[in-house]
């Protein structure tokens, strides 16, 4: 009985959450259905020759609610290639949390980070709300360079659950007050009011100043750090969407390896294109071919480095598909695509897993979303 009122609880606490976020309308207008094509980049081939047959690095980059679908739709709007296309080892990743068929991204989030299964709406804790570290704090723990970067606030459920332990994911300023407990070398998203509006009267802006942390809200700012902790909260709350942020999630991601590279025994990054489920809940194909082609360019900065490095292992996948989005119709010379859905939620469905780099073969054929942590960790020996 007392379990039972325990998960009763948190998902009690989570409900205000669900009914507030607005980026999870559904779009009417048939419209946004149809992705009309816009300017391309420039995808580039990089040589996959390596120093080791394990990593000093690892950068693990989760496409938030983006299946093949998604992907494919990326790849039709940019002319027929990404970046994506440079990573030749390809598995398949379930997705199931242990309360739900369909997870959330706070239980996707926390399989990806810590390697256990645990109820939707998690952060951080296994079913029976007891915390485990993730392999980011395994990978401080031992010394290794740290980050985190994220187009939705910082302490959204994607990032929080490789920082934060809390029973539910609608807890921002209890997950922002966790970040004071780590010593996290870099972390860029948005979530500024959980950090200085607080119930609490906490100024944790301050704090981590006091730490010894950069603190800055401007990208451009943001850019020109050379060295030190940083933590760049770059919205009040969430970023915008792609065309109205400039770059920032490439940017923030060359900042972000920048400062980490600088660690002799290695580092850990975690970065996440966040808006590509929200393009999902939308039912929105310009909405998630944008993000997808933003989240790509991120890739591109991460495989710039990794090729020079010939260290560093990149992982791409996702924590849930969302929108049961197919492919309808669509012109590869033309960059036009015309999505339909199933649901304005998450889908069950497996996603897909990318990897370039030293032990880039690890993460093949169908798995866990659980085993990709695990491999991780054995990959860097924490």
């Amino acid at each position: 009985m007392k379990r039972i009122l325990s998960v009763l609880l948190v998902f009690l606490m989570a409900a205000p959450l669900l009914a507030q976020e607005n980026y999870k309308t559904l779009s009417k207008e048939d419209s946004l259905k149809i992705y009309n094509g816009a300017s391309t980049y420039d995808v580039k081939s990089y040589s996959a020759t390596f120093k080791k047959q394990k990593p000093k690095n690892i950068i693990l980059m989760i496409g938030d609610g983006m299946g093949t679908a998604q992907v494919f739709a990326g790849i039709t709007a940019n002319g027929g290639h990404l970046f994506l296309d440079n990573f030749k080892h390809v598995g398949f990743s379930k997705t199931q949390s242990a309360s739900d068929y369909v997870t959330d991204s706070a239980a996707g989030g926390t399989a990806l980070a810590a390697g256990y299964k645990t109820y939707n709406g998690a952060i951080g804790v296994d079913k029976d709300t007891i915390a485990h570290p993730s392999v980011l704090e395994k990978a401080e723990e031992k010394g290794l360079a740290t980050g985190l970067v994220s187009t939705s606030a910082i302490t959204h459920a994607t990032p929080a659950s490789f920082i934060a332990h809390q029973p539910s994911r609608s807890m921002y300023e209890e997950i922002a007050a966790d970040f004071m407990n780590t010593d996290i070398d870099v972390f860029i998203g948005g979530g500024y009011k959980h950090f200085t509006e607080r119930k609490d009267g906490r100024n944790l802006v301050n704090e981590l100043e006091s730490k010894g942390y950069t603190v800055l809200q401007d990208m451009n700012k943001i850019e020109k750090v050379k060295k030190g902790k940083l933590a760049g909260l770059t919205a009040y709350e969430h970023n915008g969407r792609a065309p109205e942020r400039d770059g920032m999630l490439p940017k923030a991601t060359d900042k972000a390896i920048s400062l980490l590279k600088n660690n002799k025994d290695g580092f850990f990054l975690m970065v996440e294109g966040s808006q590509i489920d929200w393009g999902g809940h939308q039912n929105n194909t310009i909405y998630i071919v944008e993000e997808v082609l933003d989240f790509d360019q991120s890739i591109g900065k991460a495989l710039e480095f990794a090729a020079k490095d010939k260290e560093t292992l990149i992982i791409v996948t996702a924590d849930h598909e969302t929108g049961g989005l197919g492919i309808n119709k669509g012109n590869i010379n033309k960059q036009n695509v015309k999505g339909g859905y199933t649901t304005g939620s998450h889908t069950a469905v497996m996603v897909p897993v990318f990897a370039f780099g030293p032990g880039a073969e690890n993460f093949t054929g169908i798995m866990e979303n659980t085993d990709i942590p695990k491999r991780i960790s054995e990959l860097l020996g924490l």
